[in-house]
């Protein structure tokens, strides 16, 4: 039976998801073409683009997927990882905004393959099409990472089907998404970054109060080898240290690789409204993310301390990953303010993982309508026929996310880090060269991302079974194949047009 917690939790919960549906509905009407549709018509203020990246960026794997590996492996895993995904924020957000704001707008270009087509002047659209595959292929498991996180979210929480769970995510995500687009999608990100922190730092000082306070937890800790070290790693199984190489640092700094090719977040930078705001979004984000992120890992280290005393139970393989909704589950049984506080938290979940869901959504979607159906089959669609084909894939594509994630054992993290692998290998460094290196060729272009794209798989399924140096993240090898095959193939490929240069020039001079 319910008791009043569960309740008042249930009833947090279900509010907010009403107030996402509500956003959907009411942004529907503001859809007047398909550019308002995909970007917004460019009207993104500096704080909602800088929140609404972040948000779509910050997955799962914040509230779910870094405390839970921290909760099971100590400080070192997610310490680097914070370092890398720090760095590439940072590095993203000062080097590519602006300039592909400008390049972008210069060729009314509302879509990263559309931009690809636009800037190599593909007449034959074969980079697009490309471009619009991977999304497909590697946002369809991302999104299955955003439902497996709900399933998980409530099937440990109220003890319901995990499937189901996932399904009725899925239909509210796609509900608002597909109603109200690009403007419903950046709107329910800013909303949702809030409820996201003001979730972390409710469950850090309800975890460390009830361990005892800071001192507790880290004297709880200390006696698990290596789990506060950063050049060592706890290893659970057998209450032991591993070390902590220099390949593994590499190998996982190199995570902040992928943010130079995360659709999601570059379609933030080309909606802004000024590109004179980039400065101020960039700071908010930079700032946000390493706060949100270093809460994160703080609450995997409180929640092991609350483990090793008895206080919540013990986490084993992907169970770590709910150790946040363990610590709001013991939050809501100290009264009813309490209980409505767990559940704003536990709507921080759902708000983590619906934020990049609809983004991701929407990204799919724009490619399937704009380049695959309209540029590749030059099927002429109307404006009110394009929207409708986007909103049906993104059914479509949510379907397939389910079904990927069916299993109740999905690691949040592990299906997170393919997918951020096959977008940072495949487009960051199309992105940085066409932005940054004028005699970059359309051949270059096309050979570089599909060479980005298999090296993952590769990789993965092929190279990194051998171990040893092999065992390196599928990221880092894939995106300096990627980076040196455009560099061979545009260097012994016929130079680009004037016009094209010229076309360079003009977007990047004041950039």
């Amino acid at each position: 039976m319910f008791n009043t917690s569960t309740i008042c939790i249930m009833l947090t919960i279900v509010v907010y998801l009403i107030g996402m549906l509500l956003i959907g509905v009411y942004f529907t009407k503001k859809n007047n073409s398909t550019d308002d549709f995909y970007l917004g018509g460019r009207t993104l203020g500096p704080l909602v683009t800088a929140m609404s990246a972040e948000a779509s960026d910050m997955s799962g794997y914040l509230l779910m997927g870094l405390p839970g590996l921290a909760y099971l492996s100590g400080v070192a895993d997610v310490g680097w990882t914070i370092v890398g995904l720090a760095a590439g924020t940072y590095l993203n957000w000062l080097f590519t905004s602006r300039r592909l704001r400008r390049y972008t707008h210069t060729l009314d270009a509302i879509t990263i393959p559309e931009f690809f087509s636009k800037r190599f002047h593909d007449r034959r659209n074969i980079l697009s099409l490309i471009a619009a595959v991977i999304i497909i292929v590697f946002f369809i498991p991302y999104t299955a990472s955003g439902f497996a996180a709900c399933g998980k979210l409530f099937a440990s929480l109220f003890g319901v089907n995990y499937v189901g769970a996932m399904i009725v995510s899925a239909i509210v995500i796609v509900g608002y998404t597909a109603a109200g687009g690009f403007l419903a999608a950046s709107i329910t990100d800013f909303i949702q970054s809030i409820i996201m922190t003001i979730a972390i730092f409710a469950i850090l000082a309800f975890a460390t109060a009830t361990a005892g306070g800071i001192g507790a937890v880290v004297d709880n800790v200390k006696s698990m080898s290596g789990y506060l070290s950063l050049t060592n790693s706890y290893d659970p199984a057998t209450n032991t240290s591993t070390s902590y190489n220099l390949l593994h640092i590499i190998t996982t700094v190199s995570w902040g690789l992928g943010y130079f090719g995360m659709p999601h977040i570059l379609l933030r930078f080309m909606a802004i409204n000024d590109e004179k705001n980039l400065k101020l979004s960039r700071r908010v984000a930079s700032i946000w993310v390493v706060i949100a992120m270093a809460v994160a890992l703080c609450i995997g280290v409180a929640g092991r301390a609350l483990s090793a005393s008895g206080i919540i139970d013990t986490l084993v393989n992907a169970d770590s990953e709910t150790v946040i909704i363990k610590v709001a589950h013991l939050l809501s049984s100290y009264g009813i303010l309490p209980a409505l506080l767990a559940g704003l938290v536990l709507s921080g979940i759902l708000a983590s993982t619906m934020s990049t869901a609809d983004s991701q959504l929407l990204a799919a979607a724009s490619s399937v309508s704009q380049n695959i159906l309209q540029e590749k089959l030059k099927l002429k669609l109307s404006t009110k026929q394009s929207m409708i084909a986007a909103r049906v894939t993104v059914i479509a594509i949510a379907i397939l996310g389910v079904i990927i994630a069916r299993d109740p054992e999905s690691s949040v993290f592990g299906i997170v880090s393919f997918a951020w692998a096959g977008f940072g290998a495949s487009f960051g460094p199309i992105v940085i060269c066409s932005l940054f290196w004028k005699r970059t060729t359309l051949s270059g272009a096309i050979c570089g991302m599909a060479a980005g794209g298999v090296m993952v798989f590769v990789w993965k399924y092929l190279i990194k079974p051998i171990g040893g140096i092999f065992g390196v993240y599928e990221l880092l090898p894939a995106f300096l194949v990627s980076i040196a095959v455009i560099v061979v193939v545009s260097l012994i490929s016929k130079k680009p047009s004037d016009e094209i240069v010229a076309e360079f020039e003009t977007a990047c001079k004041k950039a």
